[in-house]
């Protein structure tokens, strides 16, 4: 059984749970214990003769993984329905409360509601007028967000055990008392982010995508017929009056699920939901709206033209939705289509024809109806006319012939190896409480995903062609979006009268650091973690953007080539193989390291290290692919290129660092597209001969392994891995100097509904002494939610979505940049108070000490979470390797951070920050914005040639 995220997909999200898991269900407070669980496994186990028998008949079964995830579910008198799981691996607890209200419960001239008062509901409560965020900004929370789909809208967070109570009071206060806390001044706020969220979300290419597939594939009066964001004209004439309303109907226990998963007790989690959410009353809920028939099928076609830089079509179809008997097959069935290199629509557009860039395909499950649609590039100077006919055709034969069951399998494996993986984490998008939560509201069972798994595992190949022959039919909604022809660029007894204290007492048992050094003089640190059956590893080498030369993006495409197949495999069969072996391996390019990633499950282990020393020491790096990969990355510049932000950061570095410097090319990786068509295959062999070498890496592996066991498993695999006789070349980056005086830079989007403004500053290498004060610094201006610059656009002038800065860790000087999309006509004001801000912090209004203070505070206490999983411990050991720190560097952060003074921090911004001297590159509207711009005296206006 398959579900998706409800949000307009991004990606693919694949959530599966385990058969066999233990739950338990209770009704009422003093209810008895629910015997539905232990009915279903003896059930189970009456039936495993004839499963077993029945899988054995179908060739494409894969046994899916053993894994527990054990609940309790009770529902208090009030009707909210609260789920409680323990996992005390690290001592931070997660909490997910999920409302059954999202866009399908608005009505035509009301939409967006739901989205508007998800943003309302970070506005502080009757008892807590403040901003949401600020006491969870200084209590260690992570995964802090809340959502808004066509189905549900939800709000989670993840904190130390410490400050369980107070997160618990928090979103207890806005369930109960959040009315009274809306005001006119509040509401204005809010719409105001919302617009600009809308429009950053339009400002895109091919932004409108999904307003049109709504309102050409659905009724007019079908909830889906309109996004969650909702119309600016709907936004505009919500009342007070409204928006109170949708609090009373829709904001009640009864109409609510509560899940609490982490380091806590089933007694003690349901104490806390009853002393807490007890008291608050549920009226009438509205009848939730769980059924519609489903849409017939349009067949209907939309040609239109945007600022994009290649052709785009989409082809939809309206299929059942979440909780059919098809939705397994209907999921696995886009995941043959496309997605995966050796996927059907892959193959032919991509690699075999080489007539698009990009084919991507989903199931968008929805509790109402749901959608398969896929989506093509179509390569610059294709005929639009014959990609769209090889599609069909391609679809059609798909339909007619189906898959086999290696194919099948496959998949299968990889989304198991997927699943296992990601049950590490307990909370945030696709973590345990996520899972149990969309489980309850969709199956009305928490268990629902967990025992469904096995019903997954049995897809056969004829399920999936059967649901491609039903619904793949010649009647659908197909887009195309082309080019503008001229592209520019319980409760009583709760003490509502102040916030419980959180406390801060961290315990942290992080695994020993083991060192040891294989025979080929690769250095290798393992730390031991077996609560689930998988290894990560990460092996680093020097290299990067800063040994690109005269290339820029040489060694991005050496990074993306590893993919393309190694030892015995092609890329096509080294694909294949990962998916058999449930294993992924990739490779990723930064400024000064090239790093392989790996992982596997524990029974694949060695086979898996195989395959990962293939990749290391004997890359094919095929002509074929290396003229497919340069083509299309050539037509990713021109997507980026396409976008504010994309274009900013493309421009922006070779003004801080200049033409020639190693930092100089863009901050995408992707580099020039002179350096890319000038890449050879000659190119990619001496650049991973010249600095892939055991001499030159480090090897960092987490997971269910000892000692022993991985350090005779990698000798035995790696230990033929060799450096080469040739000295290790050095690496020279050079200083630069910051300017004398303030530069603009204007690239002109014309019609751009937003200004993307951003600003940099070189700053001096990384190095430890000092660098808390640093980053303390960095985040009370501009590097948090709370932070004054976002504060200031975002919340005081609601002229931004958000608005922040990052410093990029580098090994030499470092690029500071600060970003704010803002609405066209806020543009220089925008800057302006950018400035102002800057400067208050280093003149009249330094760092405050209850803004260190929360700093402090919430630095120490995400520690708590800073471990939760394999991966977060393998990248912060890997970090700590890459600076050539020791192992208690990590270990001892929290102290250094809570020595940190006032007068350090204020130091280190005199030190490092210098307004006066940005570099700033602004992408709009120049007919609107740049004498504004200029009559603001920052500095030199300059304005840069459009990309051609």
């Amino acid at each position: 059984m398959k579900l998706r995220s409800g949000l307009v997909p991004v990606g693919l999200f694949v959530l599966l749970m385990s058969a066999g898991m233990a739950g338990c269900d209770r009704d009422g407070e003093g209810g008895e214990r629910s015997e539905n669980v232990h009915k279903a496994l003896r059930m189970d186990k009456e039936a495993a003769a004839s499963s077993k028998a029945a899988a054995s008949r179908n060739g494409a079964f894969v046994q899916p993984p053993k894994i527990e995830l054990p609940y309790h579910k009770e529902k208090l008198k009030n009707g909210l329905t609260v789920i409680v799981h323990e996992d005390d691996k690290a001592p931070v607890v997660a909490v997910n409360i999920w409302y059954k209200v999202g866009s399908k419960d608005e009505v035509r001239g009301k939409t967006g509601f739901a989205h508007l008062f998800e943003h309302l509901m970070f506005n502080g409560s009757e008892n807590f007028p403040g901003e949401y965020f600020e006491p969870f900004q200084r209590s260690g929370a992570t995964d802090m967000n809340g959502t808004t789909s066509n189905d549900r809208t939800n709000y989670f967070e993840t904190v130390p055990v410490g400050a369980l109570d107070m997160t618990l009071w928090m979103e207890s206060d806005r369930m109960g008392h959040f009315k009274g806390a809306i005001s006119q001044e509040k509401l204005d706020e809010q719409r105001g982010v919302v617009k600009n969220e809308k429009r950053q979300g339009e400002n895109r290419p091919y932004g409108q995508a999904f307003d049109l597939i709504a309102e050409n594939t659905f009724p007019s009066d079908h909830p889906y017929s309109w996004t969650t964001i909702g119309s600016m004209e709907d936004l505009d004439q919500a009342s007070l009056e409204d928006v109170k309303q949708w609090f009373s109907d829709y904001y009640q226990p009864a109409n609510a699920i509560l899940v609490i998963a982490g380091d806590i007790t089933i007694e003690e989690a349901m104490k806390k939901a009853r002393e807490y959410f007890g008291d608050i009353p549920s009226t009438s809920v509205p009848d939730e709206l769980k059924n519609w028939e489903l849409p017939i099928q349009v067949n209907k076609r939309l040609v239109t033209t945007d600022q994009v830089p290649q052709t785009r079509i989409y082809k939809v179809w309206n299929v059942p939705a979440i909780g059919s008997d098809e939705e397994d097959a209907l999921d696995l069935l886009t995941s043959l289509m496309a997605n995966r290199k050796n996927s059907l629509l892959y193959r032919r557009l991509v690699r075999d024809e080489q007539v698009a860039t990009s084919v991507s395909a989903f199931y968008y499950a929805r509790q109402l109806a749901g959608q398969i649609i896929v989506m093509v590039d179509v390569k610059p100077g294709q005929s639009v006319e014959e990609v769209e006919k090889l599609l069909n055709d391609e679809l059609r034969e798909f339909a007619r012939t189906g898959v086999s069951e290696e194919e099948l399998r496959r998949i299968k494996q990889s989304e198991f190896a997927s699943l296992v993986k990601g049950l590490e984490k307990i909370g945030g998008f696709g973590g345990k409480t996520d899972l149990l939560a969309r489980s309850e509201f969709y199956y009305d069972d928490p268990g629902a995903l967990l025992n469904g798994i096995e019903d997954y595992a049995k897809v056969s190949v004829d399920d999936v062609q059967d649901v491609a022959q039903r619904w793949l039919k010649p009647n659908h909604f197909t887009m195309i979006i082309t080019p503008k022809e001229k592209f520019e660029v319980t409760g009583e007894d709760v003490d509502r009268s102040k916030l419980p204290a959180v406390d801060k007492t961290v315990e942290l048992d992080l695994p020993e650091q083991q060192s040891f050094t294989l025979d080929n003089g690769l250095k290798v640190v393992l730390a031991e973690r077996h609560d689930t059956p998988v290894v990560f590893m990460r092996l680093q080498y020097r290299s990067g953007a800063s040994a690109d030369g005269e290339q820029p993006g040489l060694a991005s495409v050496v990074a993306r080539m590893l993919s393309e197949g190694a030892g015995d495999f092609d890329s096509l069969a080294f694909s294949a193989r990962q998916e058999e072996l449930g294993a992924a391996i990739g490779a990723s390019s930064g400024l000064d390291y090239n790093s392989l990633s790996f992982s596997a499950l524990k029974t694949q282990l060695e086979p898996s290290l195989e395959l990962f020393r293939d990749v290391i020491s004997n890359p094919l790096f095929p002509e074929a692919d290396l003229a497919r990969v340069k083509s299309n990355w050539l037509d990713s510049i021109r997507q980026e290129e396409a976008q504010p932000q994309g274009l900013a950061m493309r421009k922006l570095p070779p003004l801080l660092f200049g033409e020639n410097h190693p930092y100089g090319a863009p901050l995408t990786g992707s580099g020039t597209p002179e350096a890319i068509q000038s890449i050879t295959r000659e190119d990619l062999v001496n650049f991973h001969k010249t600095w892939l070498r055991p001499d030159n890496a480090q090897l960092t592996v987490v997971g269910d392994v000892t000692r022993d066991e991985i350090q005779k498993l990698l000798n035995d695999t790696l230990g033929g891995w060799d450096a080469p006789s040739d000295p290790l070349p050095a690496l020279d980056i050079p200083v630069v100097q910051r300017p004398e005086k303030a530069r603009i830079f204007l690239l002109d989007r014309p019609g751009a509904q937003q200004s993307y403004i951003m600003a940099g500053l070189v700053m001096p290498p990384w190095q430890a002494e000092g660098a808390e004060a640093f980053d303390a610094m960095a985040s009370a201006i501009a590097g948090k939610f709370t932070s004054r610059i976002n504060m200031n656009l975002r919340e005081d002038k609601h002229w931004s979505y958000g608005a922040r800065a990052v410093s990029l860790d580098t090994e030499a000087q470092r690029p500071y940049i600060v970003f704010a999309p803002v609405q066209t006509d806020k543009t220089a004001p925008a800057m302006q108070e950018l400035l102002k801000e800057y400067k208050a912090y280093l003149g009249k209004r330094p760092i405050k000490e209850g803004e260190l203070k929360d700093y402090q505070d919430d630095e120490v206490l995400k520690q708590s979470a800073r471990f939760q999983t394999k991966g977060q411990l393998l990248s912060s050991i890997a970090w700590q390797i890459e600076k050539g720190l020791p192992a208690e560097y990590i270990a001892n952060y929290p102290q250094r951070v809570s020595a940190l003074t006032q007068e350090q921090v204020a130091a280190a911004a005199k030190e490092y920050l210098a307004p006066g001297q940005f570099t700033w590159m602004v992408v709009g509207d120049l007919s609107k914005i740049q004498k504004p711009i200029e009559e603001l005296g920052i500095g030199e206006v300059e304005v840069l040639p459009a990309a051609e």
